[in-house]
């Protein structure tokens, strides 16, 4: 079993506000995933995340389009464990086992969620060098600005945790999806 490079704090381990977030995140998923407890080590990273999460989860754009563009975004990262998790909870969502093997290719069926994933693609892919076509074609896809600037939310945090999981070894504990071929 892959081992994390850094210790997984659990509520036991710790008091105060750490054990309160880990509570909540215990309570929101029924278990607290391996991620969260990997962040545990900072109660400002923790409260950052966390609250992202929260934040976003109530934004306006819609959760299985978050999944979508987290798939995305955990592919090109080579982020094997926001892979599962986010397949696992767009499936969740809504979303189908095509729709979210499609996103993870940056692809849709759906013209609108096409242009989304385009857009988070090339973000990442030019570390944020887009230009004025590339919000141009979120606009006439249909997005607002509220949601192109949630959209790059969005990228902000996957990038945030697939960072987390890929540079500390994470172990995985959602189910194993498997990466594109490059």
């Amino acid at each position: 079993m892959n081992t994390s490079r850094i210790p997984l704090v659990t509520p036991a381990d710790t008091t105060g506000e750490r054990q309160q977030l880990l509570g909540q995140i215990q309570q929101a998923f029924g278990a607290t995933p391996n991620m969260f407890k990997a962040v545990a080590n900072s109660t400002a990273a923790l409260k950052s995340m966390w609250g992202s999460f929260g934040a976003l989860g109530g934004g306006v754009i819609p959760a299985k389009l978050g999944e979508q563009i987290a798939v995305a975004i955990a592919d090109r990262n080579n982020c094997e464990y926001c892979l599962a998790a986010h397949t696992a909870l767009g499936r969740k969502a809504g979303a189908s086992a095509d729709e979210m093997g499609a996103a993870q290719a940056g692809q849709s069926a759906d013209a609108k969620t096409a242009a989304a994933l385009r857009f988070a693609v090339a973000v990442v892919n030019n570390r944020a060098q887009i230009d004025d076509a590339d919000v141009a074609g979120l606009r006439e896809a249909g997005y607002s600005d509220e949601e192109i600037v949630e959209m790059l939310a969005h990228v902000a945090l996957n990038l945030f945790t697939n960072y987390i999981n890929v540079a500390f070894q994470v172990p995985v504990d959602f189910p194993s999806v498997k990466l594109r071929a490059k």
